[in-house]
């Protein structure tokens, strides 16, 4: 039996050994709940079959037995999946609301201990800040490890579906994250591990010309400037299988749900 998932998350690409290159896929099923698609070679996929957030995909999933997160499942056959209907953004969002919104956090301390306790090990949530302070931009790595590059290009099922050798995804070349404030008022920053910030970076990149400054700049301009300031801001957050257990914070922000403000008239009328 199909199941029913609302895309929400898509990740930006990393390299994997095991899978080549990869995306960790989320989104909710019909009743609110959480789910994790992984491992999903999104850029492999047939066009069709290559999901936009917020559209419905059904396809047969099973618990992966190697991760105790309870939103983890994997695809029984990725050529399996189904693209159905796109939810558009009409009317302030408001049929995205009505799933996305069903469970929203505003404390990380509650989301912790839930993914610490092993009769929930939360791993995907909503959380709402109570205030975005600033938005970070730091230099990291610019290439990709080359011993594991290597081992993945030298691996022929990478290569077995085209024509063309696959091009491995270019590595962002600075990490993105958000400072902000809970409702406890204690100040947090996580890194932003979406997909569409490191598209927005690479478009940015391109219309300036190769200008990192400038691109930096447009990236923050509609994070900062344009999604926490105008918008209603919630992040999506998600733990990795390799640190859900380890460190003090497990999450990293997976993407962003920033629905248009009602304004009050509007609410009346």
């Amino acid at each position: 039996m199909k199941t029913k998932i609302l895309i929400t998350v898509k990740t930006y690409p990393t390299l994997s050994e095991k899978y080549d290159e990869t995306v960790c896929t989320a989104g909710f099923r019909e009743d609110g709940t959480w789910v994790r698609l992984y491992p999903i070679p999104f850029r492999k996929l047939d066009y069709e079959k290559q999901y936009k957030k917020y559209q419905w995909i059904e396809l047969k999933i099973e618990r992966n037995p190697k991760d105790l997160r309870q939103e983890s499942y994997r695809p029984v056959n990725i050529n399996d999946i189904v693209t159905g209907v796109w939810i558009e953004p009409t009317n302030y969002w408001r049929e995205r609301k009505e799933i996305v919104l069903k469970k929203v956090y505003t404390n990380m301390e509650l989301l912790i201990d839930e993914s610490r306790n092993p009769t929930m090990y939360t791993s995907l949530a909503v959380f709402k800040p109570s205030e975005i302070i600033d938005f970070k931009i730091t230099e990291t790595e610019r290439e990709w490890d080359k011993n594991k590059l290597s081992k993945i290009l030298s691996q022929p099922k990478l290569f077995e579906k085209y024509d063309n050798p696959f091009k491995v995804v270019n590595k962002l070349p600075y990490k993105f994250s958000y400072k902000f404030k809970e409702d406890s008022s204690i100040e947090r920053t996580l890194m932003i591990e979406d997909w569409e910030i490191g598209q927005l970076f690479w478009n940015c990149l391109k219309r300036h010309k190769g200008d990192e400054v400038k691109a930096c700049d447009d990236v923050k301009r509609k994070y900062f400037d344009d999604f926490a300031k105008t918008k209603d801001l919630y992040f999506y957050l998600g733990t990795t299988k390799e640190f859900h257990f380890k460190g003090r914070n497990p999450f990293i922000i997976i993407g962003t749900f920033h629905p248009p403000k009602i304004e009050l008239q509007d609410r009346l009328f």
